[in-house]
């Protein structure tokens, strides 16, 4: 019979309770059920609401359970539902009516509540390191970067010289905003719902804050209705592993481009790149292109969370056995993509000399001459079409900016002088930039010292 099955006269459909039950996904959160149950227990002692000896029975218990089922021991029950009525159900078994009074002043509605929060509380900490590491590597790379000439883009096409370590640094700025968003979402996140009951509470007088307290929570919810009801966290967390899979698939879609023999700026490892079946010659970046991929699925899940809270009532509803599959799956895919991702980054081979070449071309310099005369005293409007016709005669004679003679120059203006050729090389073009936020060397540098400061902060 059904824990909760006293005003029914008849069992479960076979079908029913298959498609209730959510015990192939949610046994995931054993650990945190037991630890809420403990606390749980431990407070219905405290108050009175259960004698010092049974509390300690159930908790004796509850920690044996606990145990036993990291050892295999223990098989949960389609029958049972869920793993907060396989585990009530266990305890029942092992110590009779004792453990039937666990569940006084208490609710699944607030018990799932409790757990989900205590559960993703735990993977938000694994996926900030794992973030924290990646960024790691990244100022690794940038450090030995700051000398490699690479052009920068708008448009995917050639726009200005820039230096690898700077293109890694944006990177390492957008992981810092992910880092940044899961701090928050963690802190909204970091509230105990326990204690809400169905959706009204309980007439028991239940020590919420210590309960709390036990639990590493710093607060309690405020509204019962709202401690049930209350998916927000859930969704603000999908919509920050989004935002990180988003930054994933555009870090790797430019890994793709880079790899490929039209750009030839890196060369993946082997260990992280597979061949093809008919072409012997492929090395293909397949890890990339799969976690480009796997965005799209931690997409699915944000938009199912969504649509699956948009016209709840309150409170509680079954609907809301939903966000566990989605927020898993989307917490999952994070979980196999940053270790991979880092690891392939950190063993790929940057090909400087081919990143140097490409710079080159495309008139990355053309921003650079119509500064210099700019400071010769020429409007920047006009200087832009000046450069603009200078550019238009390189095309047409197969020439760049830094091939034209001195005589070409004064064609276009007599302001022109030799230190042009200065002004206009790359590494020029990259050092000047030195204001914070720019690509200098020295400005990338003090971009990369606070960086390691941030990560000192946020271990």
């Amino acid at each position: 019979m059904k824990l909760w099955g006293g005003r029914f006269t008849a069992g479960t459909d076979k079908a029913v309770d298959d498609f209730h039950s959510s015990i192939r996904f949610d046994s995931r959160m054993y650990r945190q059920d037991i630890e809420g149950s403990i606390a749980h227990a431990e407070m219905l002692g405290k108050v009175g609401v259960i004698s010092a000896e049974e509390a300690e029975l159930i908790c004796t218990t509850l920690r044996e359970i606990l145990s036993d089922i990291e050892s295999g021991k223990v098989q949960f029950e389609t029958e049972a539902e869920d793993i907060h009525m396989n585990i009530e159900k266990i305890l029942i078994e092992r110590i009779g009516d004792t453990g039937r009074k666990l569940h006084t002043g208490r609710s699944r509605n607030d018990q799932v509540a409790l757990d989900l929060r205590m559960y993703l509380k735990g993977e938000v900490g694994t996926i900030k390191s794992m973030l924290l590491e990646l960024m790691s590597v990244l100022l690794d790379i940038s450090e030995k970067s700051t000398n490699i000439v690479m052009p920068g883009y708008t448009h995917l096409q050639r726009a200005q010289p820039i230096t690898l370590a700077h293109h890694m640094m944006a990177y390492f700025q957008m992981f810092r905003r992910d880092v940044e968003r899961l701090d928050d979402c963690y802190g909204r996140m970091n509230v105990m719902p326990l204690g809400s009951g169905a959706l009204a509470g309980t007439t028991y007088p239940l020590d919420r804050q210590y309960v709390a307290e036990k639990l590493g929570f710093p607060a309690i919810t405020e509204n019962s209705l709202d401690g049930v009801s209350d998916r927000d966290f859930v969704i603000e967390l999908a919509s920050c592993l989004s935002i990180i899979m988003m930054h994933l698939s555009r870090f790797c879609e430019e890994l793709i481009l880079w790899s490929s023999a039209e750009f030839s700026f890196v060369e993946m490892d082997d260990a992280y790149s597979t061949g093809s079946s008919i072409m012997p010659q492929k090395k293909n970046p397949d890890v990339a292109e799969l976690i480009r991929g796997k965005t799209g699925r931690v997409y699915g899940s944000l938009v199912a969370l969504l649509t699956m809270m948009k016209a709840l009532p309150l409170a509680y509803n079954k609907d809301m056995q939903e966000d566990k599959e989605a927020i898993f799956d989307a917490v999952d895919t994070v979980k196999a993509c940053l270790p991979v991702f880092t690891k392939m980054l950190s063993t790929m081979k940057i090909k400087r000399e081919n990143m140097y070449r490409a710079a080159c071309g495309g008139f990355t310099n053309a921003t650079d001459l119509a500064d210099y005369l700019v400071k010769k005293g020429i409007p920047f409007r006009s200087a832009h079409e000046i450069v603009g016709r200078i550019v238009l005669y390189c095309i047409n004679n197969d020439k760049s900016l830094n091939e034209l003679t001195m005589e070409e120059f004064r064609e276009f203006s007599p302001k022109i002088e030799d230190d042009v050729y200065r002004a206009i090389s790359l590494e020029s073009c990259v050092s000047d930039r030195r204001l914070p936020g720019g690509p200098a060397p020295g400005s990338v540098m003090a971009s990369i010292e606070n960086g390691r400061k941030f990560l000192g902060s946020a271990r």
